[in-house]
This record gives structure tokens, C-alpha cells and sequence, in this order.
């Protein structure tokens, strides 16, 4: 049974979703221990629970220690069998945070596939579902995989409740060699605000904020439970795409929120790397299991050495890290 210390690093949720996700698709058996031992709240939350749920069930897993606050678990997995899934995470829960662990398998999936997840759509720390439609899909597809979600209904923090449906094809993976971005083709917008911000435009004063021609049909309002909102901007090249996203905040300006959307993205772009620094840790599972890959990245993050230290304990992987410039490129060989 391989053995994970949870405290490694980042110390955080990436350790159990990048471990459970590759104990499902190698057969490996793994006890993780210190579950976020360093975090104010230790051990196993709700979104983690639901993660686990729902890759346990897609190998038929025997589980261990999966309760809340539960620092220590062991997760057993069978045989993969895919079918379509309904998940709920509970009130603002992240949806792509869950997606992260079952991803991982479904890559693998022998038939059409669709999930379905409700919860926190566009929260705190965790990808927005739009980064994940517009980066995250647009770059596996680049290694043979179909990917088509949906946001059906926005989820912002308290109530969360949002739904995000992901329809998945079989493909094959391939490796992925990304170091030239290609030429600029342009920058992207898109906005989800709760329908209770339509009457002070606040979708259309985020994109005004960014000081960029962004398209104001991409800005979206939408029924939700709680009040919220959420720009993301993508930096579209020829050979891939650069995120950044950010949620307004109340007492802090629409305006004020679109403007520091842009500064970090033309942080992430003017790095000269292929990959932001959140999809540098994303990608990572995923070049180990397609084989030699190659990939730059604005920022060698403790996600992404967490991920690398996390997948070759699973895999004949062997990750290497080399500054240039500006960027970082992330070798994968098996």
C-alpha cells in the first residue's frame, strides 16, 4: 500500500485528489495520513468527502477513515466501471474541486459519460466552472480528450447550489508538448453575476473595469441563491489559452474587480509560458499518464510540486524542472 504523508508542502486538498484520482486508474491501494494536519481545520471536509465518494464508487472502492475531520484514509480501489453520475457536494462545496479527483479516471472512460454536480460553481479557492470550460477543457482537448460542460445555474458562496453538467467522450491521451504558445489572438471575457446585480449593471461595469474590448454577451445573469459575481479573462493563442479569474467582494467596486482580473492575467502572460500557473499543477496527472510531455509555466507553484511529488509515488513518471527566462518548463518522462 503506498504511503502518503498529507502534511507534504502544500499540505492540503491536492495531495488527496491527485492520490485517490491515480490509486483509481492503477489499481494502487493508498493509506494518506496528516490530512491537512497544518491547516487551521484539519482533516477531511465535505467537498473532500464528496471527491472521494464519487471516484470510490467509479472503482468500486474500499474505503477507510472517510468521515469528517478525519485525518487519516484508506482508500482500496476495484475496477473501473464508468456510468453516469449525480453529485452533490452541499451548499458552496466546490465543483471543480471534486472534478479534479474524478477526472482522473473518467479520461479513461470506454463509453459517453455525462456528470453532473451541484454546489459552489464560482467560490474561494478553487477554479471557477468557467476556467474549467475555457482552459482546463480547451488544453485536454489539445491531448485527444472531449470534454463539453455546462453551467446550467451559477452556485456563489453561502448557499452555493449551482450546477455544472460535464459530458464526457472516450479519446485516447496523447502527450502534450507545449512551449510555443503561438501568436496572440486575442482576449476573452466572461461574467456570471447573480440576477439581483442586474439593476446596477455590475457584469457590464466588471468588463469596463478591465479596460479591454471584451464581448458584453459573454456577460451573463443568471438566478443563483446567494448573491455573487465572478470575471474570467483568457489570453487566446494560437496553441493554447492563459486564465485568471477573480469574485467580487462586497464593498469592493465592479470596476475595481474587472482591473484586477487584467493585472493578473498580464502577469500570467507576460511571463512568455504556455500554461498559467493553475493549470500548471492541473495538467500534471494528465502528462503522466499520456507519457513524454513538455510544458512551460509562469510559476512552479507548492500545488504543482505537491502534484509531482504526489504522481510519482503512483507512476513511473519522472518530473524534472528547469527555469528559463521568465517561465518554468515541466519535463515528463516515462
Amino acid at each position: 500500500m503506498i504511503q502518503i504523508d498529507g502534511s507534504y508542502l502544500e499540505g492540503g486538498g491536492q495531495i488527496i485528489r491527485t492520490a485517490v484520482g491515480l490509486s483509481a486508474v492503477t489499481g494502487k491501494p493508498c493509506r494518506i495520513f496528516r490530512i491537512r494536519k497544518g491547516r487551521p481545520n484539519p482533516g477531511l471536509k465535505a467537498q473532500h468527502l464528496k471527491g472521494i465518494e464519487a471516484v470510490g464508487k467509479l472503482c468500486n472502492a474500499e474505503i477507510r477513515g472517510l468521515e469528517m475531520g478525519s485525518e487519516e484514509l484508506e482508500f482500496i480501489p476495484g475496477k473501473l466501471a464508468f456510468e453516469d453520475m449525480k453529485i452533490d457536494v452541499g451548499t458552496a462545496g466546490s465543483v471543480t474541486l471534486v472534478l479534479q479527483s474524478l477526472m482522473i479516471p473518467l479520461v479513461h472512460t470506454d463509453k459517453e459519460l455525462e456528470i453532473e454536480i451541484t454546489g459552489g460553481t464560482h467560490v474561494k479557492w478553487s477554479p471557477v466552472a468557467d476556467y474549467f470550460e475555457n482552459v482546463f477543457c480547451y488544453l485536454l482537448k489539445g491531448m485527444g480528450l472531449e470534454i463539453y460542460p455546462e453551467i446550467v445555474k451559477p452556485g456563489f458562496f453561502p448557499k452555493g447550489g449551482g450546477i455544472l453538467k460535464v459530458r464526457i467522450k472516450p479519446g485516447k491521451l496523447k502527450p502534450l508538448r507545449l512551449v510555443d504558445r503561438g501568436d496572440f489572438e486575442g482576449t476573452s471575457g466572461y461574467c456570471y453575476s447573480s440576477n439581483d446585480l442586474k439593476n446596477a449593471d455590475v457584469a457590464t461595469r466588471i468588463f469596463k473595469g478591465t479596460g479591454l474590448e471584451l464581448d458584453e454577451r459573454n456577460a451573463f445573469y443568471l438566478d443563483s441563491f446567494s448573491t455573487g459575481c465572478s470575471i474570467l479573462l483568457v489570453s487566446n493563442f494560437g496553441n493554447t489559452r492563459i486564465g485568471s479569474s477573480f469574485l467580487g467582494e462586497r464593498g469592493m467596486p465592479a470596476e475595481k474587480v474587472g482591473e484586477r482580473t487584467k493585472e493578473t492575467l498580464l502577469k500570467q502572460k507576460d511571463s512568455g509560458a504556455c500554461l498559467d500557473e493553475w493549470m500548471g499543477d492541473q495538467i500534471l496527472p494528465y502528462m503522466a499518464l499520456a507519457g513524454d510531455s513538455e510544458v512551460s509555466v509562469s510559476r512552479l507553484t507548492n500545488h504543482a510540486r505537491t502534484n509531482i511529488w504526489t504522481i510519482e509515488k503512483f507512476l513511473d513518471a519522472k518530473f524534472t524542472t528547469q527555469r528559463r527566462s521568465n517561465c518554468v518548463f515541466i519535463k515528463c518522462l516515462i
